[in-house]
Protein backbone atom coordinates (compact mmCIF):
# COMPACT_ATOMS: atom_id res chain seq x y z
CA UNK A 1 0.00 0.00 0.00
CA UNK A 2 0.83 3.62 -1.02
CA UNK A 3 2.59 6.33 0.04
CA UNK A 4 3.91 5.88 -3.28
CA UNK A 5 7.32 7.20 -2.75
CA UNK A 6 9.11 4.15 -2.76
CA UNK A 7 11.70 3.82 0.80
CA UNK A 8 15.16 3.67 -2.08
CA UNK A 9 14.00 7.65 -3.35
CA UNK A 10 16.04 9.55 -0.80
CA UNK A 11 15.34 12.52 0.82
CA UNK A 12 17.21 14.63 -1.10
CA UNK A 13 16.43 12.78 -4.74
CA UNK A 14 12.82 13.98 -3.13
CA UNK A 15 13.43 17.42 -3.26
CA UNK A 16 14.86 17.28 -6.84
CA UNK A 17 11.52 15.11 -7.84
CA UNK A 18 9.66 17.84 -6.12
CA UNK A 19 10.82 20.81 -7.58
CA UNK A 20 10.14 18.85 -11.13
CA UNK A 21 6.77 18.85 -9.97
CA UNK A 22 6.77 22.57 -8.45
CA UNK A 23 7.79 23.89 -12.50
CA UNK A 24 5.19 21.34 -14.04
CA UNK A 25 2.90 22.76 -11.56
CA UNK A 26 3.78 26.41 -12.38
CA UNK A 27 3.32 25.80 -16.46
CA UNK A 28 -0.26 24.50 -15.53
CA UNK A 29 -0.96 27.63 -13.89
CA UNK A 30 0.30 29.71 -16.12
CA UNK A 31 -1.43 28.26 -19.01
CA UNK A 32 -4.67 28.21 -16.91
CA UNK A 33 -4.19 31.91 -16.80
CA UNK A 34 -2.60 32.55 -13.07
CA UNK A 35 0.45 34.53 -14.12
CA UNK A 36 -2.34 37.69 -14.67
CA UNK A 37 -2.39 39.35 -11.60
CA UNK A 38 -5.63 40.87 -12.97
CA UNK A 39 -7.56 37.23 -13.49
CA UNK A 40 -6.19 36.89 -9.78
CA UNK A 41 -7.18 40.07 -8.13
CA UNK A 42 -10.84 39.63 -9.83
CA UNK A 43 -12.04 37.20 -7.05
CA UNK A 44 -11.97 40.27 -4.82
CA UNK A 45 -13.94 42.48 -6.96
CA UNK A 46 -16.58 40.42 -8.41
CA UNK A 47 -15.50 39.89 -12.15
CA UNK A 48 -13.61 36.89 -11.91
CA UNK A 49 -14.05 34.00 -10.22
CA UNK A 50 -11.74 31.47 -12.09
CA UNK A 51 -9.73 31.19 -9.44
CA UNK A 52 -12.21 29.75 -6.90
CA UNK A 53 -13.78 27.62 -9.28
CA UNK A 54 -10.15 25.97 -9.77
CA UNK A 55 -9.70 25.72 -6.25
CA UNK A 56 -12.94 24.15 -5.43
CA UNK A 57 -12.42 21.74 -8.41
CA UNK A 58 -8.69 20.85 -7.15
CA UNK A 59 -9.89 20.27 -3.79
CA UNK A 60 -12.95 17.80 -5.01
CA UNK A 61 -10.37 16.17 -7.70
CA UNK A 62 -8.09 15.36 -4.90
CA UNK A 63 -10.44 14.71 -2.32
CA UNK A 64 -12.24 11.81 -4.91
CA UNK A 65 -8.64 10.65 -5.85
CA UNK A 66 -7.50 10.02 -2.62
CA UNK A 67 -10.58 8.01 -1.51
CA UNK A 68 -10.46 6.23 -4.13
CA UNK A 69 -7.20 5.18 -3.88
CA UNK A 70 -8.06 4.19 -0.50
CA UNK A 71 -10.36 1.90 -1.31
CA UNK A 72 -8.45 0.42 -3.96
CA UNK A 73 -5.76 -0.38 -1.11
CA UNK A 74 -3.20 1.83 -3.48
CA UNK A 75 -2.99 4.35 -0.94
CA UNK A 76 -2.75 4.27 3.13
CA UNK A 77 -4.56 8.08 4.26
CA UNK A 78 -3.34 7.56 7.53
CA UNK A 79 -0.08 8.70 5.85
CA UNK A 80 -0.74 11.25 5.21
CA UNK A 81 0.54 14.60 6.66
CA UNK A 82 -2.20 16.95 8.69
CA UNK A 83 -0.48 20.19 8.98
CA UNK A 84 -0.96 21.14 12.68
CA UNK A 85 -3.64 23.54 13.14
CA UNK A 86 -2.80 26.74 15.41
CA UNK A 87 -6.01 28.73 15.40
CA UNK A 88 -5.85 32.36 16.15
CA UNK A 89 -2.08 32.60 14.24
CA UNK A 90 -3.87 30.76 11.09
CA UNK A 91 -6.50 33.46 11.23
CA UNK A 92 -4.33 36.51 11.45
CA UNK A 93 -1.53 35.12 9.13
CA UNK A 94 -4.52 34.13 6.49
CA UNK A 95 -5.95 37.96 6.89
CA UNK A 96 -2.29 39.24 6.24
CA UNK A 97 -1.70 37.19 3.49
CA UNK A 98 -5.54 37.65 1.89
CA UNK A 99 -4.53 41.54 2.17
CA UNK A 100 -1.33 40.85 0.13
CA UNK A 101 -2.94 38.97 -2.40
CA UNK A 102 -5.35 41.81 -2.86
CA UNK A 103 -2.85 44.79 -3.46
CA UNK A 104 -0.42 42.81 -5.07
CA UNK A 105 -2.38 40.44 -6.94
CA UNK A 106 -0.51 37.44 -6.70
CA UNK A 107 -0.34 34.29 -4.09
CA UNK A 108 2.96 32.71 -3.67
CA UNK A 109 2.59 30.24 -5.86
CA UNK A 110 1.10 32.48 -8.59
CA UNK A 111 3.93 35.03 -8.34
CA UNK A 112 6.72 32.74 -9.23
CA UNK A 113 4.84 30.97 -12.37
CA UNK A 114 4.20 34.91 -13.51
CA UNK A 115 7.37 35.91 -12.42
CA UNK A 116 9.06 33.01 -14.88
CA UNK A 117 7.15 34.41 -17.68
CA UNK A 118 8.93 38.14 -17.11
CA UNK A 119 5.88 39.95 -15.30
CA UNK A 120 7.45 43.09 -13.47
CA UNK A 121 5.46 43.30 -10.98
CA UNK A 122 5.48 39.59 -9.97
CA UNK A 123 8.99 40.26 -9.46
CA UNK A 124 8.67 43.03 -7.18
CA UNK A 125 5.43 40.80 -5.11
CA UNK A 126 8.44 38.00 -4.44
CA UNK A 127 11.12 40.94 -3.69
CA UNK A 128 7.92 41.73 -1.04
CA UNK A 129 7.77 37.72 0.22
CA UNK A 130 11.15 37.60 0.96
CA UNK A 131 11.58 40.94 2.96
CA UNK A 132 8.29 40.05 4.62
CA UNK A 133 9.97 36.60 5.52
CA UNK A 134 12.94 37.78 6.66
CA UNK A 135 11.03 40.67 8.85
CA UNK A 136 8.86 37.90 10.03
CA UNK A 137 12.05 35.81 11.39
CA UNK A 138 14.29 38.75 12.07
CA UNK A 139 11.37 39.60 14.94
CA UNK A 140 10.15 36.20 15.72
CA UNK A 141 10.94 36.10 19.54
CA UNK A 142 8.63 39.17 19.45
CA UNK A 143 5.96 37.14 18.51
CA UNK A 144 6.68 33.30 19.38
CA UNK A 145 4.27 33.24 22.34
CA UNK A 146 1.25 34.07 19.83
CA UNK A 147 2.46 32.12 17.18
CA UNK A 148 2.22 29.06 19.27
CA UNK A 149 -1.14 29.58 20.68
CA UNK A 150 -4.24 27.88 20.77
CA UNK A 151 -2.60 24.55 19.42
CA UNK A 152 -4.81 21.80 18.13
CA UNK A 153 -2.76 19.51 16.64
CA UNK A 154 -3.58 18.21 13.22
CA UNK A 155 -7.30 18.45 12.85
CA UNK A 156 -9.57 17.16 10.19
CA UNK A 157 -12.83 18.98 9.51
CA UNK A 158 -14.95 15.86 8.84
CA UNK A 159 -13.72 14.82 12.44
CA UNK A 160 -14.23 17.96 14.09
CA UNK A 161 -18.05 17.96 12.46
CA UNK A 162 -18.88 14.44 13.70
CA UNK A 163 -19.23 13.44 10.15
CA UNK A 164 -18.06 10.44 8.05
CA UNK A 165 -15.18 11.75 5.47
CA UNK A 166 -17.66 9.84 2.81
CA UNK A 167 -20.18 12.67 4.02
CA UNK A 168 -17.90 15.25 3.93
CA UNK A 169 -16.94 14.78 0.33
CA UNK A 170 -20.24 15.10 -0.48
CA UNK A 171 -21.42 18.31 1.13
CA UNK A 172 -18.03 19.93 -0.08
CA UNK A 173 -19.10 18.51 -3.99
CA UNK A 174 -22.53 20.61 -2.69
CA UNK A 175 -20.82 23.36 -1.86
CA UNK A 176 -18.52 23.07 -4.48
CA UNK A 177 -21.21 23.17 -7.10
CA UNK A 178 -22.94 26.00 -5.48
CA UNK A 179 -20.07 28.36 -5.26
CA UNK A 180 -19.82 27.81 -9.44
CA UNK A 181 -23.54 28.62 -9.95
CA UNK A 182 -23.90 31.56 -7.16
CA UNK A 183 -20.78 32.93 -8.37
CA UNK A 184 -21.35 32.64 -11.91
CA UNK A 185 -24.35 34.72 -11.58
CA UNK A 186 -22.26 37.29 -9.92
CA UNK A 187 -20.08 37.16 -12.85
CA UNK A 188 -22.69 37.88 -15.43
CA UNK A 189 -24.29 41.22 -13.33
CA UNK A 190 -20.60 42.82 -12.34
CA UNK A 191 -19.06 42.09 -16.12
CA UNK A 192 -20.14 41.81 -19.52
CA UNK A 193 -17.04 39.93 -20.20
CA UNK A 194 -16.64 37.56 -17.29
CA UNK A 195 -15.71 33.79 -18.62
CA UNK A 196 -19.16 32.56 -17.02
CA UNK A 197 -20.80 33.88 -20.15
CA UNK A 198 -19.18 31.57 -22.48
CA UNK A 199 -20.27 28.54 -20.45
CA UNK A 200 -22.73 26.63 -22.10
CA UNK A 201 -25.77 25.63 -20.20
CA UNK A 202 -26.43 21.23 -21.34
CA UNK A 203 -22.31 20.29 -20.97
CA UNK A 204 -22.24 21.89 -17.34
CA UNK A 205 -24.99 20.82 -16.16
CA UNK A 206 -24.62 17.50 -16.97
CA UNK A 207 -21.22 17.46 -15.44
CA UNK A 208 -22.83 18.73 -12.35
CA UNK A 209 -25.46 15.96 -12.00
CA UNK A 210 -22.43 13.39 -12.21
CA UNK A 211 -20.30 15.01 -9.61
CA UNK A 212 -22.81 14.85 -7.53
CA UNK A 213 -23.84 10.93 -8.30
CA UNK A 214 -19.85 10.74 -7.34
CA UNK A 215 -20.83 11.92 -4.40
CA UNK A 216 -23.16 9.94 -3.51
CA UNK A 217 -20.92 6.98 -4.54
CA UNK A 218 -18.30 8.56 -1.83
CA UNK A 219 -20.67 8.59 0.87
CA UNK A 220 -20.84 4.55 1.25
CA UNK A 221 -17.42 4.09 0.23
CA UNK A 222 -14.88 2.73 2.88
CA UNK A 223 -11.16 2.53 2.85
CA UNK A 224 -9.61 -0.51 1.91
CA UNK A 225 -8.08 -0.43 5.49
CA UNK A 226 -11.51 -0.13 7.42
CA UNK A 227 -13.16 -2.85 4.59
CA UNK A 228 -11.09 -5.66 5.18
CA UNK A 229 -11.24 -4.93 8.94
CA UNK A 230 -15.02 -5.88 8.74
CA UNK A 231 -15.02 -8.74 6.49
CA UNK A 232 -12.06 -10.16 8.76
CA UNK A 233 -14.16 -9.85 11.93
CA UNK A 234 -17.68 -11.10 10.55
CA UNK A 235 -18.58 -14.91 11.45
CA UNK A 236 -19.37 -15.83 7.98
CA UNK A 237 -15.80 -15.24 6.91
CA UNK A 238 -14.10 -16.58 10.11
CA UNK A 239 -16.45 -19.38 9.66
CA UNK A 240 -15.52 -20.14 6.02
CA UNK A 241 -11.35 -19.21 6.58
CA UNK A 242 -9.03 -21.66 8.54
CA UNK A 243 -7.23 -20.18 11.35
CA UNK A 244 -3.35 -22.24 12.37
CA UNK A 245 -2.75 -22.19 15.76
CA UNK A 246 0.20 -22.85 18.15
CA UNK A 247 -0.46 -24.21 21.50
CA UNK A 248 1.30 -23.06 24.48
CA UNK A 249 3.55 -25.54 24.82
CA UNK A 250 4.41 -24.67 21.47
CA UNK A 251 5.38 -21.36 21.75
CA UNK A 252 7.31 -22.20 24.98
CA UNK A 253 9.77 -24.65 23.79
CA UNK A 254 10.48 -22.44 20.46
CA UNK A 255 11.14 -19.41 22.70
CA UNK A 256 13.67 -21.62 24.75
CA UNK A 257 15.04 -22.91 22.31
CA UNK A 258 15.56 -19.35 20.90
CA UNK A 259 14.15 -20.70 17.23
CA UNK A 260 15.82 -17.67 15.08
CA UNK A 261 12.45 -18.71 12.39
CA UNK A 262 9.70 -17.15 14.48
CA UNK A 263 8.95 -14.29 15.24
CA UNK A 264 5.65 -12.99 17.54
CA UNK A 265 3.62 -10.18 16.81
CA UNK A 266 1.74 -8.87 19.88
CA UNK A 267 -1.49 -6.83 19.06
CA UNK A 268 -2.58 -5.28 22.18
CA UNK A 269 -2.32 -1.64 22.60
CA UNK A 270 1.42 -0.40 23.49
CA UNK A 271 0.00 0.35 27.36
CA UNK A 272 -0.90 -3.56 27.73
CA UNK A 273 2.81 -4.68 25.67
CA UNK A 274 4.45 -2.34 27.94
CA UNK A 275 3.18 -4.15 31.02
CA UNK A 276 3.64 -7.44 30.20
CA UNK A 277 5.06 -8.68 26.84
CA UNK A 278 7.06 -12.17 25.37
CA UNK A 279 10.60 -12.54 24.72
CA UNK A 280 11.27 -11.27 21.51
CA UNK A 281 7.74 -9.88 21.06
CA UNK A 282 6.96 -7.25 18.82
CA UNK A 283 3.98 -4.73 19.50
CA UNK A 284 1.73 -4.02 16.26
CA UNK A 285 -1.96 -3.13 16.76
CA UNK A 286 -4.04 -4.64 13.97
CA UNK A 287 -4.77 -1.35 12.27
CA UNK A 288 -1.28 -0.84 11.94
CA UNK A 289 -0.62 -3.91 10.40
CA UNK A 290 -1.32 -2.58 7.00
CA UNK A 291 1.28 -0.36 7.08
CA UNK A 292 4.05 -0.69 4.46
CA UNK A 293 7.20 -0.12 6.80
CA UNK A 294 6.28 -4.25 8.30
CA UNK A 295 6.20 -5.49 4.69
CA UNK A 296 9.72 -6.80 4.84
CA UNK A 297 8.95 -8.32 8.58
CA UNK A 298 5.75 -10.15 7.68
CA UNK A 299 7.09 -11.04 3.76
CA UNK A 300 9.59 -13.77 5.47
CA UNK A 301 7.84 -16.66 4.37
CA UNK A 302 10.46 -18.63 6.31
CA UNK A 303 9.98 -17.27 9.43
CA UNK A 304 6.77 -18.15 11.53
CA UNK A 305 4.58 -14.71 12.76
CA UNK A 306 3.00 -15.75 16.09
CA UNK A 307 0.01 -13.58 16.54
CA UNK A 308 -0.96 -13.11 20.59
CA UNK A 309 -3.39 -10.68 22.49
CA UNK A 310 -5.42 -10.41 25.44
CA UNK A 311 -8.53 -12.37 23.62
CA UNK A 312 -8.27 -15.13 21.20
CA UNK A 313 -10.48 -13.40 18.52
CA UNK A 314 -8.06 -10.37 18.10
CA UNK A 315 -5.07 -12.45 16.98
CA UNK A 316 -7.06 -14.31 15.07
CA UNK A 317 -8.50 -10.97 13.69
CA UNK A 318 -4.86 -9.97 13.24
CA UNK A 319 -4.31 -13.51 11.12
CA UNK A 320 -7.19 -12.80 8.73
CA UNK A 321 -5.99 -9.08 7.89
CA UNK A 322 -2.40 -10.44 7.51
CA UNK A 323 -3.61 -13.38 5.29
CA UNK A 324 -5.71 -11.14 3.70
CA UNK A 325 -2.57 -8.90 2.91
CA UNK A 326 -1.10 -11.92 0.91
CA UNK A 327 1.44 -12.79 3.87
CA UNK A 328 1.83 -16.60 4.70
CA UNK A 329 3.25 -18.85 7.58
CA UNK A 330 1.07 -17.36 10.75
CA UNK A 331 -0.74 -18.76 13.22
CA UNK A 332 -2.82 -17.50 16.46
CA UNK A 333 -1.64 -18.38 19.90
CA UNK A 334 -4.20 -21.15 20.98
CA UNK A 335 -6.01 -19.53 24.41
CA UNK A 336 -4.42 -16.20 24.29
CA UNK A 337 -1.99 -14.62 26.66
CA UNK A 338 -4.03 -15.91 29.65
CA UNK A 339 -3.71 -19.69 28.96
CA UNK A 340 0.09 -19.06 28.50
CA UNK A 341 0.11 -17.24 31.62
CA UNK A 342 -1.76 -19.74 33.06
CA UNK A 343 0.04 -22.80 31.73
CA UNK A 344 3.46 -21.77 31.30
CA UNK A 345 4.05 -18.84 33.64
CA UNK A 346 2.04 -19.19 36.61
CA UNK A 347 3.21 -21.42 39.72
CA UNK A 348 -0.21 -22.55 40.80
CA UNK A 349 -1.67 -24.94 38.27
CA UNK A 350 -4.70 -26.73 39.26
CA UNK A 351 -5.27 -28.98 36.49
CA UNK A 352 -8.31 -31.32 35.96
CA UNK A 353 -6.39 -33.89 34.25
CA UNK A 354 -3.26 -34.74 35.81
CA UNK A 355 -0.01 -33.54 33.53
CA UNK A 356 1.78 -36.45 32.10
CA UNK A 357 5.40 -36.11 34.18
CA UNK A 358 7.18 -35.18 30.97
CA UNK A 359 5.12 -32.36 30.35
CA UNK A 360 5.01 -30.95 33.95
CA UNK A 361 8.57 -31.19 34.12
CA UNK A 362 8.95 -29.35 30.76
CA UNK A 363 6.39 -26.50 31.86
CA UNK A 364 8.82 -26.08 35.27
CA UNK A 365 11.82 -25.30 33.30
CA UNK A 366 9.91 -23.60 30.84
CA UNK A 367 8.38 -21.43 33.77
CA UNK A 368 11.97 -20.70 35.15
CA UNK A 369 13.58 -19.67 31.61
CA UNK A 370 11.12 -17.49 29.98
CA UNK A 371 10.45 -15.55 33.26
CA UNK A 372 14.00 -15.06 33.63
CA UNK A 373 13.68 -13.43 29.85
CA UNK A 374 11.18 -11.58 30.09
CA UNK A 375 12.54 -9.46 33.48
CA UNK A 376 16.31 -8.98 31.32
CA UNK A 377 13.86 -7.66 28.56
CA UNK A 378 12.06 -5.38 31.33
CA UNK A 379 15.68 -4.51 32.23
CA UNK A 380 16.94 -3.36 28.97
CA UNK A 381 16.36 0.51 28.25
CA UNK A 382 12.62 1.18 26.54
CA UNK A 383 12.74 1.30 22.71
CA UNK A 384 12.46 4.29 21.20
CA UNK A 385 9.18 4.70 19.86
CA UNK A 386 9.44 5.16 15.75
CA UNK A 387 7.18 7.22 14.60
CA UNK A 388 5.15 6.74 11.28
CA UNK A 389 6.37 8.13 8.02
CA UNK A 390 4.15 11.00 6.78
CA UNK A 391 3.84 12.49 3.24
CA UNK A 392 4.24 15.78 3.66
CA UNK A 393 2.54 18.24 0.91
CA UNK A 394 0.34 20.58 0.16
CA UNK A 395 0.25 24.03 -1.73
Amino acid sequence: MGPFVPDPISFELNLVIALLIGIAFGFVLEQAGFSSSRKLAGLFYGYDFTVLRVFFSAAVTAMGGILLLGFAGLLDTEAIYINPLWLWPAVVGGAIMGVGFILGGYCPGTSFSAAAIGKIDALFFIGGLFLGVFVFAEMFPAWEEFYYSSAFGPVRVFDTLGLSIGWFAFLLIVIALSAFAVTSWIEKRVSASAPSRQFRLRPHSIAAVATVLAGVLLISLPDRKSRVLAMVTAAEHLAACETAFMTADELAFRIIDREPNIQIVDVRDSAAFNSFALPGAMNIQVRNLFDKEWNRLFARRHVKKVLVAEHESDAIAAYHVLDELGYSNLAVLQGGLPLFKQDILSESTHEAVPLHEDVAEFRMSARETINKLIEQERQKPPAVEKKPKKVIGGC
